[in-house]
């Protein structure tokens, strides 16, 4: 899967994206020195975030997150968050993301996605992280997770 082009703007985006999660972790997402944009595309675990709309839109998955969900990247930054759970599920999800906004960062969090295709998929230990920039300006919420195995015939 080819990368997608890393505009100034989402570049600036992953930037929050990574200087949160160290803020927040109290440990760097990734190492020093590296190209942020293609580092975090190349991260082994599933990288997914969205804004701050008032129904979210992805604006980044990486390559483990779209092979996941069977998004290529364009089709993926048009998603509203909330689709990628299955409706029954939905209400779990915002009592979820009312609680990382009270607290930050939640490391604990299990449920059950759906992919492009229509394929649920658990995700498990998932890492969730508002997008908070040096100012306090909240940009939206990110999720890190072991993408799952996905089988081939």
């Amino acid at each position: 899967m080819e990368p997608p082009e890393f505009t100034p703007a989402l570049r600036q985006r992953l930037a929050v994206l990574a200087e949160s999660y160290a803020r927040l972790a109290g440990t760097p997402l990734l190492e020093p020195g590296d190209d942020l944009a293609a580092a975090l595309w190349r991260h082994p675990s599933a990288i997914v975030a969205h804004g701050t709309e008032d129904d979210p839109i992805f604006f980044f998955g990486n390559a483990a997150a779209l092979a996941a969900f069977e998004f290529d990247f364009a089709a993926f930054t048009r998603l509203p968050s909330r689709l990628s759970a299955e409706p029954g599920l939905r209400a779990k999800r915002e009592a979820l993301l009312a609680r990382l906004a009270a607290e930050g960062m939640i490391r604990d969090y299990s449920g059950i996605r759906i992919s492009a295709t229509g394929r649920r998929f658990p995700i498990d230990g998932v890492v969730l992280w508002d997008l908070i920039d040096r100012a306090g300006i909240r940009h939206g919420q990110a999720a890190m997770f072991d993408p799952p195995a996905v089988s081939t015939p």
